[in-house]
């Protein structure tokens, strides 16, 4: 259970929301009007969670966080919780600029997985994931690890398929959707006693894809998307990602009937012959993979004897996304609101 800690000792951060600001770039567009409460009182404690397939109780708001992933952490800062953060992990992009200020005094535990033993060091009361793979034997540590520790556990909904984790070793029966990343935020508002801001950050949310889907026909453009890997592309799959970026503004996933991974890897000759006329390419600020970054992208495509020929490489129908932008998280809209704009400026709309 997470160590309780007086309210009254702990200062929150202003919180950060993300607004409404053109095509992919996120701004804030108010602060919460106070920093001396400590949550908004409308959490009752303890309280209890179901947390795909397990039951997830704090006695108080915790107070030493780490955040193992990149979207994980960006919700907590938007809702005001930087200073509870003693540690964050695993980043593909640099943070929203709303919410650099705020990111800037977390600890940066790795780039990607941080070991058991340097999140202990944190001395931690609760940590939370967007994918159940740190979760897993090979991870940072299963669950039932940390809880022995008296440390809860928080996996975000968007990585969780009917009770099982899905980058934790399941399988994904049904398309991720948005309601998944409201269903994270208000879950988080609700353990850390700030339901406020995150009814407001899910609106914000809401009414930023309903702007970006506001005229879209059904195009019936097609589109791949490329996540990372010269050498054998992962490609999103037809129930992951690239559901949230395509529902609703009229394009088709050329892979929409790759299922049993979100991010499966195929052969280029595969991509070739599906032949998108638009390639979503993530622009990732790192270099775990061959590819990672977008300048090695277009270089390649571009060389490739094979993949030049594609329609998308030839007329350079290009939308780039961030890495955060092509998974479940709040920066789901940032890229929507991209490839929306792209789509209507190829359409002439």
């Amino acid at each position: 259970m997470p160590r309780a800690v007086p309210r009254s000792s702990v200062l929150l951060a202003l919180a950060a929301v993300v607004g409404l600001a053109g095509c992919g770039a996120s701004e804030p567009v108010e602060a919460a009007a106070s920093t001396a409460a400590a949550g908004d009182g409308a959490t009752r404690y303890p309280l209890t969670i179901d947390n795909c397939g397990q039951r997830l109780t704090v006695d108080a708001a915790p107070q030493r966080v780490v955040s193992l992933d990149q979207g994980s952490t960006e919700i907590l800062l938007s809702l005001g919780l930087g200073d509870r953060l003693v540690g964050t992990a695993s980043w593909t992009d640099p943070v929203l600029e709303p919410l650099a200020a705020a990111n800037a005094s977390v600890p940066r535990l790795a780039d990607n997985a941080p070991t058991y033993e340097v999140v202990l060091g944190t001395d931690p009361d609760f940590v939370t994931a967007s994918f159940g793979r740190h979760y897993k034997v090979g991870g940072v540590a299963e669950r039932a690890r940390f809880a022995e520790t008296g440390i809860e556990s928080y996996l975000s909904p968007t990585d969780c398929d009917h009770g099982v984790s899905v980058n934790g070793g399941g399988k994904r029966t049904e398309p991720v959707t948005m309601d998944a990343v409201y269903a994270e935020i208000r879950e988080l508002a609700e353990v850390f006693d700030v339901a406020a801001r995150g009814e407001q950050l899910v609106e914000d949310l809401q009414a930023r894809r309903a702007a970006a889907l506001e005229g879209a026909g059904d195009s019936g453009t097609t589109v791949a998307f490329w996540f990372a890997d010269t050498k054998a592309p992962y490609v999103a799959g037809g129930l992951g990602s690239a559901n949230l970026l395509t529902e609703g503004v009229g394009a088709r996933n050329v892979f929409a009937d790759l299922t049993d991974q979100d991010w499966p890897a195929v052969g280029w000759e595969t991509v070739v012959e599906r032949d998108p006329q638009y390639l979503v390419l993530g622009d990732l600020a790192r270099d775990r993979f061959p590819g990672d970054r977008l300048a090695d992208k277009e270089a390649f495509l571009a060389a490739d004897p094979l993949t030049s020929t594609m329609t998308a490489v030839r007329e350079r129908n290009y939308v780039v996304l961030h890495g955060a932008e092509m998974n479940p998280s709040i920066r789901a809209v940032d890229g929507l609101e991209k490839i929306a704009a792209a789509l209507r400026e190829g359409s002439g709309a």
